[in-house]
C-alpha cells in the first residue's frame, strides 16, 4: 500500500520570550499526519510526502529530518530558485501562543507545476491513498486546484482513494466564499473524509452538529469520521450516523494543542487503512492525538507513543 500525503512542510522557530533566540523545527498538517502516520503504520505500507522545497540547506535539513522518520521523500521535488516558508511561535507571560508566517513565495506553491508552467501529477500516479487537506488547495493556484480535481477524479475511477481534512484556515484564503466552494467540491471528490467540528462549523456556518452531519449525508461519501476533541469522533458509514459503544478517554493533560488533529488522522488512517473496522480505528487516532496534547510540539518524541 502506497499512501502520499501531500502539502506544505515549512522551518518553525520557537521563539523564547526574549525574542533573540529561537530553536528550529520543521512541521506542517499533512506532514505532521505523514509523520504518525508511519509510526504506527510500520511496515504494513510505504507512506509518502508530497511537496516542493528549495536547495538551500534548511531544505537539506527538512529532507533529512523527514527520511528519518521513514517517510519516503520520492516525490519530494526541489525548486532551483524558491525556498521552504517560514513561521515563528512565540508565547506571552500567560502562555498565549503568537504564530507570525513567511509563506507567500514558498517553493510548495509550485507543487505540481513546473518550472515550464506544464501541470503534471505523475508523483501521485503509483499512489493507492492521496491525503491533502484545505492548506493544500489553499496554497496551490486555483488552475492547479481545478485540474487536481479533474485529475482526482480519474483516480479514484482507477481505484484509487482520496482522503481529506478540511483544515480551515481564513487567513489563507481570498474569501470566505472562495474556501467555502473549493472544500465543498473537495469533499464530493473524497472517500475517507477526518473533519474537524469547528473547521466546518467555522467555514459553513451550521448552526448545529445536527445540521453538520445532515450536510455531509449530502455528500454521499463512503466513511466520514467527524473529530470534537475530547468528547471523541463519531462516523458516518454510507451516510448512516454510527454509534459506537466506544469510551474515548480524557488526555490526561493538556500541554500542547499543535497537531491534535494531524496526530488522530495519522492514527486513525494506520489502522483503518491496514483492515481494520472504523470503531477501533477512531479509538486509535484518538488515543493518539491524547497522547500528542499532553507533550510540548507538534512531532512528539518516539517514547511518548
Amino acid at each position: 500500500m502506497k499512501i502520499a500525503c501531500v502539502g506544505e512542510a515549512m522551518i518553525e522557530l520557537s521563539v523564547d520570550p526574549s525574542g533573540r533566540n529561537a530553536a528550529v523545527g520543521y512541521a506542517g498538517d499533512t506532514l505532521n499526519t505523514a509523520i504518525y502516520l508511519k509510526r504506527n503504520l510500520q511496515a504494513a505500507g510505504d507512506v509518502y510526502f508530497t511537496s516542493v522545497l528549495g536547495q538551500d540547506q534548511f531544505s537539506d535539513w527538512m529532507l533529512n529530518y523527514i527520511k528519518a522518520e521513514d517517510v519516503d521523500c520520492a516525490t519530494i521535488l526541489r525548486h532551483d530558485s524558491l525556498l521552504p516558508g517560514i513561521y515563528s511561535i512565540s508565547k506571552n507571560e500567560e502562555g498565549d501562543r503568537t504564530f507570525t508566517y513567511w509563506r507567500e513565495n514558498s517553493a510548495a506553491r509550485t507543487l505540481f507545476k513546473n518550472q515550464q508552467g506544464t501541470i503534471d501529477f505523475s508523483p501521485l500516479s503509483d499512489m493507492d491513498v492521496i491525503y491533502f487537506s484545505a492548506i493544500t488547495l489553499a496554497i496551490l493556484p486555483q488552475e492547479v486546484v481545478e485540474a487536481l480535481f479533474k485529475w482526482l477524479e480519474g483516480f479514484r475511477a482507477g481505484g484509487g482513494k482520496v482522503a481529506f481534512d478540511s483544515n480551515y484556515r481564513p487567513r489563507l484564503w481570498p474569501s470566505r466564499e472562495h474556501a467555502l466552494q473549493t472544500v465543498e467540491q473537495a469533499w464530493r471528490l473524497t472517500d475517507i473524509a477526518v473533519p474537524s467540528i469547528d473547521d466546518e462549523m467555522e467555514l459553513f456556518e451550521d448552526v448545529d452538529e445536527n445540521a453538520l452531519i445532515e450536510r455531509f449525508q449530502s455528500y454521499h461519501i463512503k466513511d466520514v469520521v467527524i473529530k470534537r476533541g475530547e468528547r471523541g469522533p463519531i462516523a458516518l458509514i454510507d451516510g448512516q450516523l454510527l454509534n459506537p459503544d466506544i469510551d474515548f478517554p480524557p488526555a490526561s493533560s493538556v500541554v500542547d494543542t499543535t497537531a491534535a488533529g494531524d496526530s488522530f488522522n495519522g492514527g486513525f488512517f494506520a489502522s483503518f487503512l491496514a483492515g481494520a473496522a472504523i470503531e477501533p480505528s477512531m479509538l486509535a487516532g484518538h488515543n493518539m492525538a491524547m497522547k500528542v496534547i499532553a507533550h510540548q510540539g507538534a512531532i512528539i518524541d518516539k517514547s511518548h507513543m
